[in-house]
């Protein structure tokens, strides 16, 4: 198995009639998928979605893919095309289409649906162009068709993008449920087909390739949830993704069985669940959904709240709710389904909401106490069936920590694919195809675009580390005014602390340590200001660490007069 190394230099003009592969996210982690396929000079892009942020990356909101590798080549760019509908693949487009808002989309009914809605608030206008499985279609040199796959969002689909340099499968995000609640089936003869045809190099979603066995039917989450509704004494509140159309349906029809209204909580949802309804993907008994606004006229036993928050989002309806900052307040006999997945990394945002909701009498029912989740993506047992019926030449793992990478090419090589042609790549690294056989052939950057309110890119690294100290640590600030021609102290020192939990009082005895070694420097002939404010961070600093055991953020300010 190929592997990236870090020494790995940008890559070299790509051979003529091969076929380049750039993931710009996705691989190494659970989201931001995106990747630039290059054949003949020009561009196609599948999926473009978003990243969201973890506890160490205090303030962001969105984590985005870097453009940078394609940013002066956008004219190349023949289309994006959106495999589905969840946030971690479509999210970016916007940002993208910021900067061509001409580039077209290519995605199925609902795709294409939800991804104009968010670009309706972006104030773009996009080009679609609808497609369904077994359509082809012609994108520049890339001839893309379409194969169904089931996930846990309607109309999700896979693309064999076929070029002189070979045929590339991209499965997207998939699994073999064989009782889908929709009826539509991972198409698995078409597939096949593709497979007798020669795949020449699969990029195969990794997510649950740790996990052995096949992952259990949607439909299994009914009897569940059904048992949950009949022993509820007052509100039922569920927290979903606000995409699962297939988990909504379950509640609904639960909620219309046991004589419920529904109401959905938080502008995703209501937006997302209004667009599959009018598009016909999700089946709503008249009279079944309400507003929010109705159900203070409802007794508590005849009311079901869905809403967003199920991964811990200290913004979203949930998170509020148990920290007591949202209209919606939980009572004692309240119930709440946390009907998800937990996403890695969010594990402690969300055991600290069930915690908060607990501590308000809420009966909590989750992933660990019930089964009210299945996972949308295939499992082990899944994957060396699907690895024998498409019978790649090459396998590159996508979609997945490191951990899941590693799985998958296991599997893929147990199923018989030479280990030579497992390409397990990172972000930024790129992997040619040339004469039917895939290798690494260098690196782009492809770090992590942050967006924080209106700013894109603007917060980096650097700005993060302060953050975490700042929240941590706390800051001190010190003022000192010299004399701008000999450098002695005229005033001050004057020192203030927040978040630092040292009392103002206590700096009186770093005070003299200030004086002393301004004037020292002073007799030394320093006067210029960042001298002087780098030798009062340095006094201020031993001090506090040396009485303390803290490193706070130290904000020196030297004015001269």
């Amino acid at each position: 198995m190929s592997h990236p190394h870090p020494e790995l230099g940008a890559p070299p003009k790509l051979p003529k009639g091969g076929l380049r592969v750039t993931p710009l996210g996705g691989l190494g982690e659970i989201g931001r998928n995106m990747t630039v396929f290059e054949y003949g000079g020009r561009l196609l892009i599948v999926d473009c979605g978003v990243l969201f942020p973890e506890e160490e990356q205090p303030g962001i909101d969105l984590i985005l893919p870097d453009f940078s590798s394609i940013r002066d080549r956008l004219d190349d760019i023949d289309g994006i095309v959106l495999t589905h509908g969840h946030e971690d693949h479509i999210g970016g487009v916007p940002y993208l289409l910021r900067e061509k808002p001409d580039i077209p989309l290519i995605g199925s009914k609902l795709t294409l649906a939800l991804i104009e809605a968010k670009l309706q608030e972006h104030r773009i206008r996009p080009y679609t162009l609808e497609v369904k499985e077994g359509h082809t279609e012609r994108v520049g040199p890339f001839d893309c068709e379409f194969v169904a796959v089931n996930h846990s969002i309607p109309d999700a689909l896979a693309v064999a993008i076929r070029t002189p340099a070979g045929m590339v499968v991209h499965t997207g995000d998939f699994k073999m449920d064989q009782l889908p609640l929709d009826r539509r089936l991972t198409d698995l003869p078409a597939f096949a087909k593709l497979g007798e045809e020669g795949i020449d190099l699969l990029l195969s979603d990794s997510t649950n390739s740790e996990v052995p066995g096949f992952v259990p039917p949607e439909r299994d989450i009914s009897d569940v949830l059904r048992q949950v509704f009949a022993n509820a004494q007052k509100r039922i509140i569920v927290a979903s993704f606000a995409s699962h159309v297939h988990r909504i349906q379950q509640i609904l029809d639960a909620a219309h069985e046991y004589g419920r209204r529904v109401a959905f909580v938080g502008r995703s949802m209501v937006r997302n669940m209004g667009i599959a309804r009018e598009l016909g993907y999700l089946k709503v008994p008249a009279g079944l959904v309400v507003d929010v606004k109705m159900l203070d006229d409802l007794p508590d036993d005849e009311v079901v709240l869905v809403c967003t928050g199920s991964q811990g989002e200290p913004m979203a309806a949930l998170s509020r709710m148990a920290n007591r900052d949202h209209q919606i307040r939980i009572v004692q006999g309240d119930t709440v389904i946390l009907a998800s997945s937990l996403i890695p990394g969010n594990e402690n945002a969300v055991y600290r909401v069930i915690n908060g909701l607990t501590r308000w009498g809420a009966n909590v029912v989750h992933k660990g106490n019930a089964k009210v989740h299945v996972s949308g993506h295939a499992s082990a047992g899944e994957l060396l069936y699907f690895y024998n019926i498409c019978k790649p030449r090459n396998l590159m793992p996508v979609h997945g920590e490191w951990r899941h990478l590693r799985a998958n090419a296991e599997l893929g090589a147990l199923t018989g694919v030479p280990k030579d042609r497992i390409v397990i790549a990172e972000d930024g690294v790129v992997v040619d195809l040339v004469d039917g056989v895939a290798k690494i052939a260098g690196k782009v950057q492809a770090g992590y675009v942050y967006v924080d309110g209106l700013s894109v890119g603007d917060v980096t690294e650097t700005h993060l580390k302060d953050r975490r100290i700042l929240g941590d640590e706390g800051i001190i600030s010190v003022f000192v005014v010299v004399d701008s021609s000999t450098g002695k102290t005229v005033g001050g020192p004057n020192i203030h602390a927040r978040g630092s939990g040292i009392d103002d009082a206590a700096f009186q005895a770093v005070i003299p340590k200030i004086d002393e070694a301004l004037a020292k420097s002073a007799q030394d002939g320093i006067t210029e200001p960042h001298q002087l404010q780098q030798l009062v961070r340095r006094s201020v600093g031993k001090w506090v660490s040396d009485n303390y055991r803290r490193r706070p953020m130290i904000l020196p300010v030297v004015v001269e007069v």
